[in-house]
């Protein structure tokens, strides 16, 4: 059955309540690459990626051969009734692709947000501790746990309470609008050194869990702290027997050119969660520790009922093959330095432009009114998403603010692509002066 996007409008307006919000006023027919296609013909150049979910690109030849082969063999039986070789061999994968010399084990589920609850769950069961320590402009999720866990109060919270107990929210590293009011690096990364007098006014260190942290804060911003910050945190959860969850479901795939963003860092998280681009479309997550950890839970203490899906689980073995046999990953860091180099001429170029950010082609651009006051330009955003969109741009704004203009194409666009959504961008940026 075939409808015009303004019956597929109305269809929505009617069927669908507003919570789900649409943030372009179109429907996909199809996608290939980093290319959407409207059902009403018009082209897209897409630098969302569905929100960080499609790095191997939309409808890769090699995932859509894995799903249709695994789809022809079975669908589903439920690991926990008939386990399958996917959720295996890709559970070994990851345990050998995640930072850190020491034995492994990963499990699976099927969103990001319930990585994060498993992650907390796994926590809490190996130490024994009650709380969880997370970051302000994070974002973990929309279930009760990990929406307490997010720090952004609208949309993602406002009316939705009461909260889960026992988290605790620390300030985190962003350098650009600095919490403490210092500037780096003179500031000694003292944010991270906060941790100590954290343990002393909000909760002990003995009564904490885990410590969970974007590298790279996703919804936040694309906030990326300074090296030596993470470094830090190992230290101070090794120094008090904390887990150090790192929370790699937008970040990881791939996406800033690594497998895992941490990576750039030198750091061995004790558990690791991703989700999004691993599957290239289809609902996986992952959940990936020290073996000693993930192995405490007892026997049904994890899980669910569509938790490592067969076809997802095939997906995403296609995915790793793409990123690291068709050398996907080498092509993002390529794609991350032309990208890199653009961004810093806008910033150059248009006063708007506060900050630059990121690593790989994971980047963004905070807009500001007056660099000296760093007053967002919020309002000027989403003008600016607008004006791209109509000339065949998807982009997405993000940070608490809403002034965060960041990029998360496909890794697979091609330099033509690029070059047109790039120039599209700035003549969005000039429109703004």
């Amino acid at each position: 059955m075939s409808h015009s996007l303004e019956e597929l409008m109305e269809f929505r307006k009617k069927h669908v309540p507003q919570g789900p919000v649409n943030l372009t006023p179109a429907f996909v027919k199809e996608a290939r690459g980093a290319l959407l296609i409207g059902v009403d013909g018009r082209e897209l150049i897409d630098f969302a990626g569905g929100i960080g979910v499609m790095n191997v690109g939309h409808s890769h030849p090699k995932v859509v051969a894995a799903i249709k082969a695994q789809a022809e063999r079975y669908v589903h039986t439920c690991f926990h009734v008939v386990m399958y070789e996917p959720y295996v061999e890709l559970a070994a994968r990851l345990n050998e692709l995640a930072p850190g010399d020491f034995p492994k084990m990963t499990m699976f589920a099927n969103s990001g947000a319930e990585a994060v609850e498993n992650a907390v769950k796994v926590g809490r069961y190996a130490t024994g501790r009650p709380a969880i320590i997370v970051f302000e402009n994070a974002f973990h999720g929309r279930t009760l746990l990990t929406m307490t866990m997010t720090s952004k109060v609208k949309p993602y919270k406002f009316g939705f309470g009461p909260f889960a107990p026992e988290v605790y929210r620390a300030p985190y590293a962003y350098c650009y609008r600095c919490p403490f009011g210092e500037t780096y690096p003179q500031c000694g990364v003292g944010c991270a050194d906060h941790l100590e007098s954290f343990f002393v006014s909000n909760v002990a260190a003995e009564s904490t869990a885990a410590i969970i942290a974007e590298p790279i804060q996703g919804e936040g911003g694309f906030v990326t702290p300074p090296p030596e910050y993470f470094p830090k945190l190992r230290k101070i959860c090794d120094k008090y027997g904390i887990a150090l969850i790192i929370d790699e479901i937008q970040s990881g795939a791939g996406r800033t050119g690594k497998m895992y963003a941490i990576e750039h860092w030198g750091v061995e998280p004790d558990i690791i969660t991703m989700a999004k681009s691993l599957g290239a479309g289809l609902p996986i997550s992952a959940v990936t520790g020290r073996a000693e950890m993930m192995n405490k839970p007892h026997a049904g203490g994890l899980g669910g009922t569509y938790g490592g899906n067969a076809l997802a689980c095939s997906a995403a073995l296609a995915v790793l093959d793409v990123l690291f046999q068709d050398g996907l990953l080498k092509q993002a860091e390529a794609l991350g330095k032309k990208l890199r180099a653009r961004l810093d001429e806008f910033q150059k170029t248009y006063e708007i432009v506060g900050d630059v950010r990121g690593k790989g082609p994971m980047l963004a651009m905070e807009l500001v009114r007056d660099r000296k006051t760093k007053e967002p330009a919020s309002t000027e955003a989403k003008k600016l998403v607008s004006l791209c969109y109509d000339k065949g741009l998807v982009l997405l704004s993000c940070g608490n603010f809403g002034n965060v203009i960041r990029m998360l194409m496909p890794l697979v666009i091609t330099d033509e692509q690029l070059d047109k959504g790039l120039n599209i961008l700035e003549e969005g940026l000039k429109a703004l002066r």
